[in-house]
């Protein structure tokens, strides 16, 4: 099987169903930027963590091709059956941060990114991640998305966060605080 098609040469991309669109479509915009958050979480897997981070980010990637084939089915004309993104991924993203921060100082500022490459490459992976959700909101008002989708990259964005603070936590790396210029 070759890599390459030339189906798209003239600018359209077909989703799972068949339906052909411009690739770009919101659609295509939506579980292509999915795409390149699974990316950066592989970027940030391959730094050096913890084993459990690596493998809390390795069932991340997983559940992102599962949103990626969500968004890029056609709700209409699809009839493959696909992965179901699930309560219980959610809730683990929420367990995860109740974890990490339990060993966190409170918040008390907004923290400017930075700190080390890995705390960096968090704070790029959750902007991607917020950059998804906005698309995947910007869709599901034009049709359907799975509601778990959303609330699941609103629970990533917010674990990448957690994760950047943890690390930093981790590598006595002080926080960034943001405070402003009155």
């Amino acid at each position: 099987m070759k890599i390459y098609t030339k189906t798209g040469d003239k600018g359209f991309t077909s989703l799972i169903g068949g339906t052909r669109v411009p690739k770009h479509h919101l659609r295509i915009e939506s579980y292509g930027t999915v795409d390149e958050l699974n990316s950066y979480i592989g970027l940030i897997r391959d730094q050096d963590i913890t084993e459990h981070d690596r493998y809390m980010l390795k069932e991340i990637q997983d559940r992102l091709f599962t949103i990626g084939s969500s968004l890029a089915s056609d709700p209409e004309k699809s009839r493959m059956i696909i992965p179901d993104l699930k309560e219980t991924d959610i809730e683990l993203l929420e367990k995860e941060m109740d974890l990490m921060n339990e060993q966190l100082p409170e918040l008390r500022h907004f923290i400017l990114p930075g700190g080390n490459n890995v705390i960096s490459f968090c704070h790029i992976a959750r902007c991607v991640c917020r950059r998804a959700e906005r698309l995947s909101v910007h869709l599901a008002e034009e049709s359907s998305v799975d509601e778990k989708v959303n609330i699941y990259l609103n629970r990533l964005s917010d674990y990448l966060f957690t994760l950047a603070r943890k690390i930093g936590n981790e590598c006595k790396i002080p926080e960034n605080q943001w405070i402003p210029r009155i």
